[in-house]
């Protein structure tokens, strides 16, 4: 009898699923007539977008509706490049079949991430994306009916005085798309405070690499900031326990705090105290990863969360494609969105692997890289249970045995990576990249058992360098649990 109830269940499902396919996909084109209309209309919000970036937005309001303008846009990228590529991937998945059907070693190798990328090609996953085309195209039609107001008010703005390379310096330094929090930043920096009024403190929360130093940076780099005090001073959690008067001048500072770890409520006020005497206007701004550090703000906090997936989706094409045109090669796209997916919001992981792919335009070569980074998150579900990603937001080591070349026959651990200062005590140094680990290169093939490794350097000022260090471990074996699997998949 159940079985029976199951098999009429499933029959009126993909009854349901064909007359809603059918209803939204039909032989006229009306697909092809939506996808057409929502690239025409992104066009336009981008268009709002970069002009609106390129003012000073100090109301509110405006701000909000442009996060919005900004939201909206990522996710009908993120739709349009779904359906554009869908077809891409069909025939990706039929031209790895017919070179597995060869029986050559590498085709092989290849062939394990496409069969993958097969899973999330089903109907109704089809009939589930169709659905949330339409429900994008009509939140970006109702954006761009309603932002005729917006658009006069942003003619009022002033325009911001920006160098040659800016574009560049926001995707490259991890500011692409913090343009409203930059915004809100800049705002309160520049407000005025009551006469005898202790300085105003800002905390800027928010996880492990998500951009939180980078977005002060570019706001204290501002004109308007530059020339608003008279000196920026950089401090740590042991400038604050020296909390002496003579940190300070009795000139308007900009004093940037970052904390690690937790302070003492009474460091804290005895530092505060002293900061009295900078002078009228002056600032004060705490970086830190840890929620409880917000308790000592003037003011609400600005709260840096992970990019969304669609704007992370369409970072990584950026970083990936450069100035090639994507369109160009449809396959490879088709490849960059499964590796954004896979990295789930990893920005380091994104410009490393970026700068590889940008190098390489070969769907084998995208496809390799793909196939060793899920190897990597599968046995870090097996060791930690956990995504790599979750394993970098808690500080945790990194398995990256996978890796590792065949003749390393230990774990290899990868510890949280750190900004390289002068006053770092180095071990060995190893000539190899994070990215020649990533590849497979030849240069990773000697490794000693404990050893430093580059993660990225900023190919920009001030080229701030990541670096971590590995660990050679005794090989554990653990099994991982179907439950974990599931997790993984869904």
């Amino acid at each position: 009898m159940e079985a029976a109830v199951s098999a009429i269940a499933g029959e009126l499902l993909n009854r349901l699923i064909t007359i809603t396919l059918k209803r939204h996909i039909n032989p006229a084109g009306q697909l092809e007539k939506k996808l057409e209309r929502l690239h025409h209309l992104l066009l336009r919000v981008h268009t709002i977008i970069e002009e609106a970036e390129a003012r000073y937005i100090t109301n509110s309001g405006m701000l909000v509706q442009l996060k919005m303008l900004v939201d909206g846009m990522y996710k009908g990228y993120y739709q349009l490049d779904t359906f554009k590529y869908r077809r891409e991937l069909d025939e990706l998945i039929k031209g790895d079949e017919s070179q597995v059907s060869s029986s050559t070693s590498s085709s092989m190798l290849f062939s394990l991430p496409v069969k993958r990328m097969r899973k999330t090609n089903s109907t109704a996953c089809s009939m589930l994306d169709v659905l949330d085309l339409d429900s994008v195209l009509e939140n970006v039609e109702t954006t761009v009916t309603n932002m005729k107001e917006f658009v006069i008010l942003l003619m009022g703005c002033q325009r911001i005085q920006r160098g040659p390379y800016d574009t560049h310096l926001y995707i490259d330094s991890f500011m692409f798309g913090r343009s409203v929090e930059k915004q809100q930043i800049i705002n309160i920096l520049l407000e005025d405070d009551p006469p005898l009024s202790a300085p105003a403190v800002l905390p800027i929360i928010g996880g492990c690499y998500v951009g939180k130093k980078t977005l002060v940076g570019h706001a204290c780099r501002d004109n308007r900031v530059l020339s608003h005090f008279s000196s920026i001073l950089h401090m740590n959690a042991d400038d604050v326990q020296r909390n002496g008067p003579e940190l300070f001048t009795r000139t308007r500072t900009l004093a940037i705090v970052e904390f690690l770890s937790d302070v003492d409520d009474d460091c804290w006020a005895r530092f505060y105290s002293s900061s009295t005497c900078m002078g009228r206007g002056s600032k004060v701004v705490i970086i830190s990863r840890l929620e409880s550090v917000a308790r000592f703000g003037t003011m609400k906090p600005i709260r840096l969360n992970n990019l969304p997936q669609e704007e992370y989706t369409y970072l990584f094409k950026v970083l990936s494609f450069g100035s090639t045109n994507q369109d160009e090669h449809p396959q490879l796209a088709c490849i960059g969105m499964e590796i954004a997916k896979m990295l789930r919001g990893l920005l380091l992981s994104a410009n490393v692997i970026a700068d590889m792919l940008r190098k390489n335009l070969s769907v084998q070569y995208w496809l390799h890289i793909l196939g060793r980074f899920r190897n990597v998150v599968e046995s870090n579900l097996c060791e930690f249970g956990e995504h790599p990603k979750h394993l970098v937001d808690k500080r945790h080591p990194v398995d990256v045995t996978r890796f590792a070349p065949p003749s390393v026959h230990s774990s290899l651990r990868l510890m949280p990576t750190r900004v390289e200062s002068s006053t770092t005590v180095q071990i060995e140094r190893s000539d190899a990249t994070f990215g020649d680990l990533i590849a497979g290169s030849g240069r990773a093939t000697a490794l000693p058992k404990e050893f430093e490794i580059v993660i990225w350097r900023s190919r920009l000022p001030p080229y701030t360098t990541f670096v971590a260090t590995c660990v050679k471990e005794k090989t554990q074996i653990s099994s991982l649990s179907s439950k974990k699997r599931r997790g993984f998949y869904m």
